[in-house]
C-alpha cells in the first residue's frame, strides 16, 4: 500500500495513473465495445451533415421569410415554452440542492433557454414595447444565463480537475470521455 510520502512526490501524469489503474472498470464485452463505437461514430456523423445542411437552411429562410408573419398557436407556443423552462428551473434548483453531477447538465441547458427567451423576446415584440424586452434580457434572462452557463463550466472543471482529467489551468476542451474498454 502507498504512505501519503510516497504519494505527496508524484507528479499530475503519475497521480492520474495511478487513478486509472486503481479504478474498478467493468470488462466490456467487444461487441458492447464495438456497438458504443459505431453509436459514436453514427452520431459524429449525423452532426457534421446536420451542421453542413443548416447553414443553406439559414441563407433559404433569410431570403425567404416574410418580415411579418400571423402566428397561430402564439399563446400555446410561449405558455409551452415557459413550461419547459419552468421545468429545467426546477430541475437545476432540485440538483443543485441535492449536489448532483447532472446539475451540470440542467443549468446549462436553463442558461441555453434563457437565452433563447431573450431572443426571441426582443426579436419578436411590437416596436411600442421593444424597450421593456431589452431591459429584461439586459437585466434578467441574459445575466441568469451567464451565471448558470458560466457555474456549469466551472463545475465541469472543478470535476475534471479533482479527477485529474485536466490539469489546473487546462482548457476543458482537452477532457476526454473515457469508457470502460476490453482490453484483452
Amino acid at each position: 500500500m502507498l504512505s501519503d510520502d510516497q504519494i505527496e512526490p508524484m507528479t499530475f501524469e503519475q497521480r492520474r495513473d495511478l487513478m486509472r489503474r486503481l479504478e474498478k472498470t467493468p470488462t466490456l464485452s467487444p461487441r458492447f465495445v464495438r456497438r458504443l463505437d459505431t453509436v459514436r461514430r453514427v452520431r459524429l456523423a449525423l452532426m457534421a451533415v446536420c451542421t453542413i445542411g443548416l447553414v443553406p437552411w439559414i441563407i433559404y429562410l433569410a431570403f425567404a421569410l416574410p418580415p411579418v408573419y400571423e402566428a397561430h398557436n402564439w399563446r400555446f407556443a410561449w405558455v409551452g415554452f415557459d413550461v419547459i423552462l419552468l421545468a429545467f428551473m426546477a430541475a437545476t434548483a432540485w440538483c443543485a440542492w441535492r449536489r448532483r453531477q447532472l446539475v451540470i447538465l440542467c443549468s446549462f441547458t436553463t442558461g441555453m433557454l434563457l437565452v433563447c427567451d431573450a431572443w426571441f423576446d426582443v426579436t419578436t415584440v411590437a416596436p411600442e414595447d421593444r424597450i421593456w424586452s431589452i431591459l429584461s434580457a439586459a437585466f434578467i434572462e441574459l445575466p441568469l444565463a451567464f451565471i448558470l452557463v458560466y457555474g456549469s463550466l466551472r463545475l465541469l472543471r472543478a470535476i475534471g480537475e479533482a479527477r485529474l482529467l485536466i490539469q489546473p489551468g487546462q482548457r476543458l476542451r482537452n477532457i476526454t470521455i473515457r469508457l470502460p474498454r476490453d482490453d484483452a
